[in-house]
């Protein structure tokens, strides 16, 4: 009973970061459950079955609240179950561990470049301008889902850190989007699961845990999309990225696994992170001054 107590716990903290900034529950709840024995098929398993609760509830608050571009989710959503699927089936075969500080490197650059536009606008407002291209999207998709079921969390990662590097949704729609789409995500994962590991391969209790505290979790963290702004949105995601994945490449290529040198690392990345937000917090307000005195400048973050 315990234990299912602290995976409820787990799933609200987890959510209530997914759904404020549009990644981190499969990675937070994954890595709990490995962290206990658990094969990573049937933790995997049983993230995606709470996530088929915790997306719905959080779709329909970012929906309600306005944080959702459909046409983005009707095109990332078909290709993302596809991946989502293939991935949950063959996961045992595909070797994910290999890939992992490849991607790693990947998302931390994104995230990087991420933090690079929207720092660099100092007291001027952000514009997101331009529409998403369905050659962008579908591949985006389809890699997003394949990451999502290997890893037990990838879905927020890849996509969200792609969006927001495109310039060209603003974060509040990028998160809610990611967010909602990931429903029809986390249907095919669990389909996958099921159809892998059968029934008899999955903790219904632990999924149910992770569920009921992502269920409560899930309308406060659309909340805080819908106010947040988009400037201090993007900061905090981006650095949330370039975080997890600066973990991943010191300990797959840097040999600091569980090393006092990697918490050190990653202790220091943190605190410039927080810094970065407080910065990004100042330029907020010296735009709203700005825009007050009627002398604010606009900048489109698209291809600046």
């Amino acid at each position: 009973m315990r234990n299912l107590i602290v995976l409820a716990v787990v799933g609200l903290f987890a959510q209530l970061v997914d759904g404020s900034l549009g990644m981190a529950y499969g990675v937070s709840s994954s890595t709990m459950l490995l962290a206990t024995g658990i094969a990573p098929a049937a933790a995997s398993a049983a993230i995606h079955l709470s996530e088929v609760g915790t997306t719905l509830v959080s779709g329909a608050a970012h929906w309600k609240l306005g944080n959702v571009d459909w046409r983005t989710v009707g095109i990332l959503a078909g290709p993302g179950a596809l991946g989502a699927f293939a991935g949950a089936t063959f996961l045992a075969s595909i070797p994910g561990d290999t890939a992992k500080p490849w991607v790693a490197v990947l998302l931390l650059s994104l995230g990087a470049y991420v933090l690079w536009r929207f720092l660099r606008l100092g007291g001027r407002r952000p514009q997101f301008k331009g529409k998403l291209s369905v050659k962008f999207l579908t591949p985006l998709g389809l890699v997003a889902g394949l990451c999502d079921a290997i890893g037990g969390g990838g879905w927020g990662p890849v996509g969200t850190t792609s969006l927001l590097s495109s310039g060209r949704l603003e974060p509040r729609k990028v998160v809610g989007s990611i967010d909602t789409s990931e429903f029809v995500v986390a249907v095919a994962a669990s389909l996958g699961f099921l159809f892998a590991l059968g029934s008899q391969g999955i903790n219904f209790a632990w999924a149910g845990a992770l569920l009921v505290g992502g269920v409560i979790a899930a309308p406060f963290a659309a909340l805080i999309v819908r106010h947040l702004p988009g400037r201090i949105l993007g900061v905090a995601a981006g650095g949330l990225i370039v975080v997890t994945n600066a973990k991943a490449v010191l300990e797959g290529w840097g040999g600091m696994a569980g090393t006092s040198t990697l918490w050190a690392a990653l202790a220091a990345l943190t605190i410039v992170w927080i810094g970065l937000i407080v910065t990004a917090v100042q330029a907020e307000r010296l735009a709203r001054e700005r825009e007050r005195a009627g002398s604010v400048e606009t900048v489109p973050v698209a291809g600046a």
